[in-house]
């Protein structure tokens, strides 16, 4: 065996080994932090914590079931206000657009999917906030709406970018309107992969803490006038965390479970889509 040889032999090992231990780490990481919240916040999991109001200092029990109904109608009315743009504006990009505008309209998205959320909350309080006076669940909707159009815009482009031309071709050749083209064709190829973009894009605004601290901050009962602040599990969470009381803390820790794995669960059906996309 030549030296040369030997070299390219070890080098070989040495970089699928350092890989291999890359990936290890990445792995170790991920499964040491659900653990430890599994540790933590598993202890206070019970059915009352999503059907009971947070329990007064002092007092046993409790839970957070305002909290999470009242992200669970922030996240609908994000996503009802945002995917329906983020859909028509990616079908804009990838059967009408020319190259100007599709250019613009891709790098801005591109750019919004990279600005912190936090300045999408501020922009939020400065337009709307600040112009009617008061926090609410509306301006929470629209500052997450926000982070899920630029999402959604890219998503849909690509995907519809990916259906073979042959299929639009044939569609106008038999007399099919463009409208009915893109409405039974090219979004039935793409269906899958539009999905797991929505998908991905619930994911991310998921979690978001900033955007709802300047828009609809919190409530400590149940948050039925979207015109008035409205409990969101990330915000309880976060104020909780910060208290100085050990129920409050403890609570903390089972809502900080519940939102990984609701997003967990969120990105392992998104990349069940794309496998199931790909081996069709």
């Amino acid at each position: 065996m030549s030296v040369r040889l030997a070299w390219r032999k070890s080098l070989n090992v040495f970089m699928l080994s350092l890989t291999g231990l890359c990936a290890l780490l990445t792995v170790s990481a991920l499964f040491f932090i659900l653990g430890y919240l599994v540790w933590n916040g598993g202890k206070d999991l019970s059915w009352s914590f999503f059907t009971h109001l947070p329990a007064p200092v002092g007092e046993e029990g409790g839970g957070m079931a305002n909290a999470i109904l009242g992200s669970l109608k922030l996240l609908l009315l994000a996503a009802l206000f945002g995917v329906p743009i983020g859909l028509l504006g990616g079908v804009y990009l990838a059967e009408f657009g020319g190259r100007t505008v599709p250019f613009l309209v891709r790098y801005t998205a591109d750019l919004m999917n990279g600005v912190p959320s936090i300045v999408m909350g501020l922009f939020v309080y400065s337009v709307y906030v600040a112009w009617v006076g008061h926090f609410s669940g509306w301006a929470g909707s629209i500052a997450l709406g926000l982070l899920v159009i630029p999402v959604v815009v890219r998503t849909t482009d690509d995907m519809l970018k990916l259906v073979p031309g042959s299929l639009r071709e044939a569609a106008v050749a038999l007399g099919c309107p463009m409208w009915k083209m893109i409405v039974t064709i090219t979004y039935r190829a793409a269906r899958t992969g539009i999905i797991t973009g929505i998908l991905l894009a619930v994911a991310r605004i998921s979690g978001e803490t900033a955007p709802l601290l300047f828009t609809a901050l919190n409530n400590q009962f149940w948050s039925s006038n979207m015109n008035a602040p409205v409990a969101s599990l990330p915000v309880v969470i976060f104020q909780f965390a910060l208290s100085p009381y050990k129920d409050w803390q403890a609570l903390a820790w089972t809502g900080a479970l519940i939102i990984t794995m609701a997003v967990l669960a969120l990105s392992i059906t998104a990349r069940a889509l794309t496998t199931t996309r790909k081996q069709s």
